[in-house]
This record gives structure tokens, C-alpha cells and sequence, in this order.
């Protein structure tokens, strides 16, 4: 990955850190991360590989700031879609404020972004998107409905994306993690979790971040250029995909 430039969104903490790193590690140039939290510590962990790191505070759900922060990086190489929520709402509780919340950002946002920076991917005849979702979309857990019909979503969105710009240079694939000890996830209501996910899964274990790093360095090779349109599962063996 040498001389590429990265941008990956919800860059601050969690996967987001880990993929930075990752990239960074493989031999990124460049990693532009977008977030609005503060991006102090990624950006420290990066710059101890050597590469270049460009924190951006940016709102993936404003046209706006797509389009400002496509301006401002110039050509990228690789856009890894990471940011978004996850709450867990039953769905008869589930207020349509809530379901557009979810679906703004979890969707909405992959899609500002994606379309802010894939002219310029298309331009230069090669590139690699890849989105976030979830392993939910093949389990379909109960009082998830939201964030499991958003990242379902992401996965429509890599099938039909990728056929229509297949020719062009450009793979649109995603990965789908399974139930991840970030911090978000131990501080939370799906903390209780753990337990039963890792009773279900092959691997015996609760995943961790760095689990999906080698899976996204895969999908963002230059040897990768056949692989699109693909989901890809990384949870453990729990879904079998």
C-alpha cells in the first residue's frame, strides 16, 4: 500500500482506531481519519509507524462536510465506511425519530462519503471502498431491528455499487464483524452479551478489533482488484455465512 492514501470514517476509537493503524502498519502513506470525537490518540499511534496522519472533524451526515473534506484530502486510494451506532431498541419501542437517527447515519453517512470521494477513485482508475456492517444481517437478533435493517442496507448497497462501477477500477466490498470488545460495546447494554455470542461461535472467544484488520487489508490490496460486491464475515464462526 505504499503511496496510498486511506480515509476511514468513526477513526477516533474502536475499530476505527485499529483499522488507522492497520493501514498505517501495511504501508498507507497517508490515513485521513473523519470523526467528530477527539482523533488525539489514533493519530499518536499512527504517526509511530512512520505514516502521515490527517485528522478530520467532520459530520458524515452533512453534505456539506463530504464534500469540504473531499475537497480538502484531494485523491484517495482506499474509503473504509466505518462510522455508526448500534443501540439496541426493541422494535414496538422503536420511535421513528430513533429508526432515522440509526439509518442517517449508519446509512446515510456511508453514502455522502462514499459519493464525495469515488469520482476522484473513479478518475484515477483504482480504488477500494469498504463497508462496515454487521454479522446481525445474517443472525437477524431480536430487539435490533433498526441497526440490523441499516447495515442490511450496506450490504444492498456494496452488490448494486460494485456492478456499476466494477469497470471503472474501483471494488466496493464489506465486512461483517461480529459482536467487538470496543469500548463503546463493553460500556453499553450489549456488554451483557458476551457471554452468550461467545457460547455460539466456533472460535471461543470474544473478538477483538485487531480480528478485522487483516480481513480489511485483504479487501483494500492492489492484488484484490476480482474481489467486489462481496460481504465478508468475521465473527468467530457464530454466523455461518
Amino acid at each position: 500500500m505504499a503511496g496510498r492514501t486511506a480515509v476511514v470514517t468513526g477513526a477516533a476509537g474502536g475499530l476505527g482506531h485499529a483499522f488507522c493503524v492497520g493501514l498505517a502498519e501495511a504501508g498507507a502513506t497517508t490515513v485521513v481519519g473523519v470523526d467528530l470525537a477527539d482523533q488525539s490518540r489514533v493519530q499518536a499511534a499512527v504517526q509511530t509507524t512512520g505514516a502521515h496522519y490527517v485528522a478530520v472533524r467532520a459530520d458524515v451526515t452533512s453534505e456539506a462536510d463530504c464534500a469540504a473534506l473531499a475537497a480538502q484530502v484531494g485523491q484517495v486510494d482506499i474509503v473504509v465506511n466505518n462510522a455508526g451506532i448500534f443501540p439496541s431498541i426493541p422494535f414496538l419501542e422503536t420511535s421513528l425519530e430513533e429508526w432515522r437517527r440509526i439509518h442517517r447515519l449508519n446509512v446515510e453517512g456511508t453514502f455522502l462519503i462514499t459519493r464525495a470521494l469515488l469520482p476522484g477513485m473513479i478518475e484515477a482508475g483504482y480504488g477500494r471502498v469498504v463497508m462496515v456492517a454487521s454479522a446481525v444481517v445474517w443472525l437477524g437478533p431480536p430487539g435490533m431491528v433498526a441497526y440490523t435493517a441499516s447495515k442490511g442496507a450496506l450490504v444492498a448497497m456494496v452488490r448494486s455499487l460494485a456492478t456499476e462501477v466494477g469497470h471503472t477500477g474501483v471494488t466496493v466490498n464489506a465486512m461483517t464483524p461480529g459482536l467487538t470488545r470496543t469500548e463503546t460495546a463493553l460500556s453499553s447494554a450489549v456488554n451483557e452479551d458476551f457471554p452468550r455470542v461467545v457460547g455460539n461461535q466456533a472460535v471461543p472467544r470474544a473478538e477483538e478489533p485487531e480480528d478485522l484488520v487483516s480481513t480489511l487489508l485483504f479487501l483494500c490490496d492492489e492484488g484484490s482488484g476480482f474481489v467486489t460486491g462481496q460481504a465478508i464475515n468475521v465473527d468467530g464462526g457464530f454466523a455461518k455465512h
